[in-house]
């Protein structure tokens, strides 16, 4: 087997089991905002497809994926990110079977293996950049992002060295787990970083479609805005699983420079990964229509102005800029604030330091913890009031002001 295997690190979700596994829980409805799988009920336009065309999975479909899908991408990415008309989809567009699996074969394609080979990406961060970047023969670099950062890498101090052996750059934004989105201005500062040190930037924008006051801005954008039409060294990641409801459906794209989207169609025919007609034909229904992701955006909104009015003066957590997560700072240890969490209230939510690594001599996510707010709105509140409870009777001197501010929406 692969040595490289024994590298990497468990699941957040294992250690999150064994945490938990050693407490009994209160007897109380359990209620998990530990894991980021969206509980909005899916399209119904979009069901109906899939079982209009369940004909289609008797043919082997194309890697490339058909012209109708691309074509479907590519309107989305231009009216959604006014590039114009600049997206190609015969050249910079290409299905993947959702962002994970784009994101893990894309790095293994993409990596040279080449002596002192880097993986640059935010810390915390989504495992598979890790795990992806393990299995290609390359080193994880994790950039500590943290509240006086904004949440976001400081691309200025990053050091040179660690630029001249980067081959990617991965980016999550609006990010998980923080939620904060990186500006238009940060990107085109990375993008001049790409081309000085010749390394490529992969940007993981799955949660772009879900937040509040402002519509995050892209990596195509910020190529446009600087006059780059054929968006080199970069490509963007985007998916129907937060967007659309659809984790199942497993449906997704790359999109960006032609010239790193041709060899990995050519390393796609090989990986035996071509999504089957039936889900292209359900993803082109999902790709067009606006309407059910404004009433996904409106349902998500409803849960966070409800929980944060409840946590208001309970913990450090605020509205993020983007995406259906908060990020509290924790009162103790988040390993202990949650397990205890766990065992007085049944409430999951996951220790933020299992999102990081211990990087320069900080672990980033040490302190905090993550909170989807994917259950229902109703079990979302009666999180919140447990929470509330829980924090008031163990940690009481901690409380906090409440806000002289109103919530953004």
């Amino acid at each position: 087997m692969n040595p490289d295997l024994l590298n990497l690190h468990p699941y957040p979700f294992e250690k999150l089991a064994k945490l938990l596994g050693a407490v009994t829980p209160a007897d109380k409805s359990p209620i998990s905002l530990s894991i980021g799988e969206p509980k909005h009920a899916p399209p119904a336009f979009v069901l109906n497809t899939l079982a209009d065309n369940l004909a289609a999975l008797s043919k082997y479909p194309k890697t490339k994926g058909s012209a109708e899908l691309r074509e479907a991408i590519a309107h989305w990415l231009n009216n959604r990110f006014e590039l114009g008309a600049l997206v190609n989809p015969d050249t910079q567009v290409l299905p993947v079977n959702g962002t994970r699996e784009g994101l893990f074969s894309f790095i293994q394609a993409a990596v040279a293996r080449k002596p002192n080979a880097k993986v640059l990406m935010p810390n915390p961060f989504y495992q598979i950049y890790e795990g992806a970047a393990i299995l290609a023969g390359a080193e994880p670099v994790y950039l500590n992002t943290t509240k006086d950062t904004g949440f976001i890498p400081e691309f200025d101090n990053i050091n040179a060295a660690l630029l001249k052996d980067c081959q990617l750059f991965i980016l999550c934004s609006p990010g998980n787990p923080t939620g904060a989105v990186i500006k238009q201005g940060q990107l085109i500062k990375l993008i001049e970083l790409a081309d000085k040190y010749d390394f490529t930037i992969v940007s993981d924008e799955c949660y772009s479609e879900l937040y509040f006051d402002e519509k995050p801005q892209g990596l195509l954008g910020a190529c446009k805005a600087i006059g780059r039409e054929d968006f080199k060294r970069c490509v963007v990641m985007h998916s129907l699983s937060k967007r659309s409801n659809l984790p199942g459906l497993r449906s997704g794209f790359v999109a960006g420079d032609a010239e790193l989207l041709a060899p990995y169609l050519l390393y796609r025919t090989y990986h035996g990964c071509a999504m089957p007609e039936t889900t292209q034909l359900a993803s082109v229904a999902a790709w067009s229509d606006e309407t059910h992701v404004q009433e996904n955006r409106q349902a998500y909104q409803a849960k966070f102005k409800a929980v944060l009015e409840i946590l208001d003066g309970v913990l450090d957590v605020s509205l993020p800029d983007a995406s259906f997560y908060l990020w509290p700072k924790l009162p103790d240890d988040d390993m202990t604030f949650c397990q205890k969490l766990f065992e007085k209230e049944h409430v999951t939510l996951l220790p933020g330091q299992f999102l990081s690594r211990e990087s320069e001599g900080l672990n980033p996510g040490k302190g905090y913890a993550r909170m989807a707010l994917v259950a229902p709105l109703d079990e979302c509140i009666e999180a919140a009031n447990r929470l509330k409870s829980f924090v008031q009777k163990y940690y009481p001197k901690l409380l906090r002001a409440k806000r002289d501010y109103p919530l953004r929406h």
